[in-house]
């Protein structure tokens, strides 16, 4: 049976995202989205307030685990550690992965967002568990604050200098999956192209289908 706690096993690492949803909320997002073969889910929320993010995480928790995948906050250490997930996901602006691994201990996960090779180093000498690397291609407007696409070759760089499992990010959909994987990623972290699928099950089941290589 595949360990799905372990980030080196991900293929599938869905975010829910309010903006990119359609008007569905993120526990309709997560369920469809774990019926299609999530490998782990992120509760990503810019707007919310503390309250409503930690009430949106409770319901979120009570589902991942009934599942048996992990459940990552972004950016939230607080609200990570008041509804026991089961890590967190922090970028450059955030806390530092040295103080994020210290104030939440060793046993939950760190996901830390990368760009560069310097980066990724200190990431990993931060106590890092997972390198977000991205934005691979042109992010479809949940993340204002992306920055410019990398590209699949930047993968493959950092890949070349870290041991840790690397999360793509930033533009991925069913017609450029194949080429994140090829690059080196362990998986494909998704938002538009699964929050705002008509069918997120199914367009889920196709995404996984493509990261797992067992699609042509």
């Amino acid at each position: 049976m595949t360990d799905r706690s372990s980030p080196g096993q991900w293929r599938l690492y869905v975010i829910t995202d309010g903006k990119a949803s359609r008007g569905r909320s993120h526990l309709q997002v997560a369920e469809a989205a774990i019926l299609g073969g999530a490998d782990v889910l992120q509760m990503r929320d810019k707007e919310a307030s503390s309250g409503r993010l930690y009430r949106v995480a409770l319901q979120l928790r009570k589902l991942t685990r009934d599942a048996k995948i992990p459940f990552i906050v972004n950016d939230r250490l607080d609200i990570a550690l008041a509804a026991d997930a089961d890590g967190v996901h922090v970028g450059q602006s955030d806390l530092p992965a040295s103080v994020v691994r210290e104030l939440m201990g060793p046993a939950r996960i760190l996901g830390v967002s990368v760009d560069t090779v310097e980066e990724a180093i200190l990431a990993e000498k931060g106590g890092a568990d997972y390198l977000g690397v991205g934005p691979v291609f042109e992010a479809r407007g949940t993340k204002p604050d992306a920055g410019e696409p990398v590209g699949v070759d930047r993968i493959a760089l950092i890949r070349l200098h870290s041991r840790l499992p690397i999360v793509a990010i930033g533009g991925i959909d069913a017609g450029n999956a194949r080429k994140v994987r090829e690059a080196g990623a362990d998986a494909a972290a998704v938002i538009s192209a699964i929050a705002s699928a008509d069918d997120i099950a199914l367009a889920a089941r196709r995404l996984k289908r493509l990261l797992s290589g067992s699609e042509a």
